[in-house]
């Protein structure tokens, strides 16, 4: 009952603490960072008597918890408590037992980081160092009265050790420590006729580590926060394992809001296709073939008038020049932002910008067979997202690329899947999404042989390139029109969910965006499609150059093949 009462009150000040700290700790960060772990030690004597060091068959053996808490990402506070008997033989008819109980609070120093290892890497080297109070209980040297002698001591330890992450919540760890404590009678030698620090004993420790309590999940998805790339998801729309919304055709709409969620389409058409890009879907496109920058109405077909008689402005003359540029307003690309005549009067991107943007490209990686980017691209795209602040007249092409390792549908899938995981950290970043747009093309593109791996590491790549807005996409305009998805890959078999309400064409006509005017793709001449069937007048409509939207979210990871 004695020693019982000596540990309680030995680890009433470590955990005190620990608690304060860990209510400091765990409100200025999300993940769940306080730990419990139950351990074995074996210790080992050195002092006037000799030493056992590293002899495990001479050990004494004792077992202890810890409780561990989250500093940052480089330091834990640690704190500890065990219990057991130092043994050894001061002469052939003098044995000594000594009853030790100690605790301790000092700091660790782990590898993981995030400049040595990852934070969450499996194999977690730390260094420790703690300072704590130990009680001794001595059978040694006989005193006239032949009674031991009870001592407290300050003690220091240094040590090191490995954790091994089993899972999120779980670890195993092994460490050895030094124990030196500031007064030497261990072995019940009086002090007067040992030296100082003579006294110390080795702990070897192995054990286990339970992390409490749940990771906070702020939007009840099911994706804990420190993971969630979407993190304002409603509870009720299936994610993916990153907390954003299932986009199954990968067309940027998700399911939720999909009226055709198995065949990639745009965000103007709701998720349906839309074959020649004029904003009305192809099931309600009475003329499908209409070329790019013609207006159309509500049906798809060429209209006949193109006047806006709304205008009541004084319109500007021919020689009204904002920018200075000496090129009209009238036939100014970029009124607001000088340019030469050659470049439509908009800023020409300077050869070194194009360098960065080459640059960009060999300094963008993924996990392996994954489309989760590194952190060692963060810094590239954030230097990105700062160039499309300095051409505001000009948007950001995307473009994946694999080897030819694997299915061809799954490299297609992947190069898409990792361009869209690029794109949405810029929008991450306040990137405005109608400026960023995204191709994947699969092993169609190499840059070099795929017989090599130094090849296919060449092959596998996301590029960047900037092109005026309202212009065909870069990457389009380089390798052709992508390869459309849906085909390439088959069908999967869907868990069960909610069926859809079907939505007839009057519907979805309110739900259309208002009608807009926009500006057509640079053309030479256009020739007006034959509408198939008259069709009544409508409120004007213009097409877009012809790009297909990117998908606005990361998508689910894809099945793993070797070396993508």
């Amino acid at each position: 009952m004695k020693h019982l009462y000596l540990i309680l009150r030995t680890l009433a000040l470590p955990l005190a603490l620990v608690a304060i700290f860990s209510q400091v700790v765990v409100a200025q960060t999300p993940e769940r960072h306080t730990s419990l772990g139950l351990n074995y030690s074996a210790l080992q004597y050195q002092g006037n008597f000799g030493s056992d060091y590293w002899k495990f068959s001479n050990s004494q053996y004792a077992p202890g918890v810890a409780i561990n808490q989250y500093l940052t990402k480089g330091l834990d506070l640690n704190s500890q408590l065990f219990y057991t008997e130092l043994k050894g033989q001061q002469s052939l008819t003098h044995p000594f037992t000594t009853t030790l109980i100690n605790a301790n609070l000092g700091l660790k120093f782990k590898l993981n980081n995030g400049w040595a290892l990852k934070e969450n890497a499996r194999i977690q080297p730390y260094l420790l160092a703690a300072s704590g109070w130990t009680y001794a209980s001595q059978d040694g040297l006989p005193d006239s009265l032949g009674v031991p002698e009870n001592r407290s001591y300050v003690d220091v330890m240094a040590g090191a050790g490995i954790n091994f992450r089993l899972g999120s919540a779980v670890g195993f760890f092994v460490q050895s420590a030094q124990h030196m404590p500031l007064r030497a009678n261990l072995d019940g030698n009086p002090e007067v006729s040992t030296p100082r620090w003579s006294d110390r004993f080795l702990q070897h420790t192995v054990g286990l580590t339970f992390s409490l309590g749940q990771a906070p999940d702020s939007d009840e998805d099911g994706v804990p926060d420190a993971k969630d790339k979407c993190p304002n998801t409603s509870p009720d729309i299936e994610v993916d394992e990153r907390g954003c919304a299932l986009d199954d055709d990968l067309d940027g709409v998700p399911n939720h809001q999909d009226q055709c969620p198995d065949q990639p389409g745009t965000a103007e058409t709701h998720g349906c296709p839309d074959a020649d890009n004029d904003g009305v879907d192809d099931t309600d496109d009475t003329c499908p073939d209409t070329p790019a920058g013609v207006a159309v109405d509500a049906t798809g077909c060429p209209t006949t008038t193109t006047t806006d008689t709304t205008a009541t402005a004084t319109p500007p003359t021919e020689t009204t020049d904002n920018d200075g540029d000496g090129v009209p307003n009238a036939e100014d690309r970029c009124p607001d932002h000088a340019g030469p005549a050659t470049n439509q009067g908009c800023p020409e991107i300077t050869a070194e910008t194009r360098q960065r943007l080459q640059e960009a490209t060999k300094r963008i990686g993924f996990e392996l067979n994954k489309a989760t980017l590194l952190p060692s691209s963060y810094a590239t795209l954030d230097e990105l997202a700062q160039l499309l602040g300095q051409y505001p007249d000009y948007s950001l092409s995307i473009a994946g690329h694999t080897d030819s390792r694997g299915p061809a549908a799954f490299n297609l899938r992947l190069s898409r899947e990792r361009a869209a995981a690029a794109r949405q950290y810029l929008l991450s970043k306040e990137v405005a999404d109608t400026r960023v747009e995204m191709r994947g093309y699969g092993a169609a593109h190499p840059l070099a042989t795929n017989t090599t791996e130094a090849g296919r590491t060449q092959n596998r790549r996301v590029e960047f390139d900037l092109f005026l807005t309202g212009d065909s996409n870069a990457a389009q305009v380089k390798y052709g029109v992508e390869p459309k998805l849906a085909s390439a890959i088959p069908a999967k078999p869907k868990k069960a969910a909610p069926a859809k309400k079907s939505i007839n064409k009057a519907r979805k006509a309110t739900l259309r965006k208002a009608p807009v005017s926009k500006a057509p793709a640079r053309k030479t001449s256009v020739k007006k499609a034959t509408p198939k069937a008259p069709a009544p007048k409508a409120p004007v409509r213009k097409a877009p150059a012809k790009s297909k939207p990117s998908p606005q979210r990361p998508v689910p990871a894809p099945a793993k093949r070797p070396g993508a």
